[in-house]
């Protein structure tokens, strides 16, 4: 249950209280008709002032988590997913997932939907990708489900008060469960009991096709050590991904975009420099699409591939970076190489990548990346003794810093040292500091 704190007509969207600690984002094209206080159901966009109003409470869905500075992005037009089926309240038509091709079975899933659904019935519905070939019983008994839980969601919010949680979706290991695990798969390993019993219930009433799948993985090496996943995470932590091959790809990831490199590295191939250059591309496609599922990484992706000269090559490996993302459950857009060579492409972001989620900036550069050189540490020094001079009366200086700082001063650069204690008349003693950064240091005036 949302506040409204400030409408911002310049923005056309508003600020909502949450109950986390900052206020979230509703844009007017993401507020419901219905729950404007003028609301009319007008097909036009209407104001945001004719939409929400400073202290009004209302109900909000996060549809993205709050990432880096910017707060949690709201909807009031809600979606709540199910095992075959995505329930809008807000609609009164059903569409198919758009990755269900099978024209065939895009019928059959119209067909069986406009069987069950009543006429009157007021809410709309998505079917899923994982409906394919799902039995008209499983959708209908799916649609009862959402539709409970919907009547149970809006009792709840008719006492809400600000920042109280009236849903919340599954648990990690649930959804999992229920969006990802088909009659493909032929295990799920678990190595908690109690998330096992929770999976085996869940999957007995809503999926009992797959609980003989459902594992306790009792084994006494850790269940991560024994299938890599500890290793798949920290190469996914790194910013250089080695490939096969022989080529790397660099990610670096910044507050505006993605921007990833390919280089060929070790590999020197065996025919000639462009086939050498296309089988290094290929490769890194495939790698790219992987990473940016493993690492979570959203919003404007750019990716330098090497250069390639026959438009042939530049056009199959825009295809296997395609077919690559395929399986990717964000939505994806790519578009052709650009005049410099690059391609950009954009995925759907909802929440922090991986690097977000599990790293903190680093307490020497504050996540910039770089430190500055001991030499530019000692110039710096050099300034700040001089400024000090000219401002304070003083019996001594003394220099805290780096031990590597300290050396360079004793060292290459005694002269400079020894020309400032010349012009000031002044001592000037060096301690080194072990607590410090590389770049810190303080000038103290005794």
């Amino acid at each position: 249950m949302g506040r409204v704190s400030r409408v911002l007509p310049g923005m056309q969207a508003a600020f909502v209280e949450i109950g986390i600690a900052r206020t979230a984002f509703l844009h007017a094209s993401d507020v419901a008709p219905g729950d404007s206080p003028a609301g009319n159901g007008s097909s036009s966009q209407p104001d945001i002032r004719d939409l929400l109003r400073e202290g009004q409470q209302l109900p909000v869905q996060v549809m993205k988590d709050p990432i880096g500075t910017k707060g949690a992005r709201l909807t009031t037009k809600f979606a709540i997913p199910s095992r075959y089926l995505v329930l809008l309240p807000a609609g009164a038509k059903f569409g198919v997932s758009s990755r269900i091709e099978d024209e065939a079975e895009r019928q059959r899933l119209k067909t069986a939907m406009e069987s069950i659904i009543p006429a009157d019935h007021a809410c709309g519905y998505i079917v899923r990708t994982v409906a394919e070939e799902a039995d008209t019983r499983a959708l209908q008994a799916d649609m009862v489900f959402l539709d409970k839980l919907w009547k149970a969601i809006c009792d709840t919010a008719s006492t809400a008060e600000t920042g109280q949680l009236i849903h919340e979706d599954l648990p990690l290991a649930v959804r999992v469960i229920r969006d990802i695990v088909s009659l493909d798969v032929k295990r799920v390993q678990v190595d908690a009991e109690n998330v096992f019993d929770r999976l085996r219930h869940f999957a007995g009433r809503f999926m009992p096709e797959i609980v003989p799948t459902i594992e306790l993985y009792g084994g006494r090496r850790p269940i991560l050590d024994l299938y890599g996943v500890e290793d798949d995470i920290e190469k996914a932590l790194n910013r250089k991904v080695s490939m096969k091959s022989g080529g790397y790809v660099i990610f670096d990831q910044t507050e505006a975009m993605t921007t990833i490199d390919v280089n060929t590295g070790g590999y020197v191939g065996h025919r000639n420099l462009e086939e050498t250059i296309f089988r290094t591309n290929l490769e890194a496609a495939v790698t790219i699409a992987r990473q940016l599922r493993l690492r979570n990484l959203g919003g404007i992706i750019i990716i330098d591939f090497i250069d390639m000269d026959e438009e042939n090559h530049r056009h199959q490996v825009l295809e296997a970076l395609e077919t690559a993302l395929a399986a990717d459950h964000a939505r994806t857009q790519i578009s052709e190489h650009s005049a410099l060579g690059l391609v950009e492409m954009t995925r759907k972001r909802t929440r922090e990548s991986l690097e977000h989620i599990m790293c903190d900036s680093c307490l020497a550069c504050h996540g910039n990346g770089f430190l500055k050189t001991p030499e530019t540490v000692c110039y710096e020094i050099f300034r700040e003794i001089l400024r000090q001079h000219r401002q304070f009366r003083f019996d001594e200086l003394v220099i805290l810093a780096h031990q590597d700082v300290v050396e360079l001063l004793l060292d290459e650069e005694s002269s400079g040292l020894a020309e400032l204690e010349e012009l000031t008349g002044k001592p000037i003693r060096l301690q080194s500091e072990t607590m410090f950064a590389p770049d810190r240091f303080d000038v103290v005036l005794m």
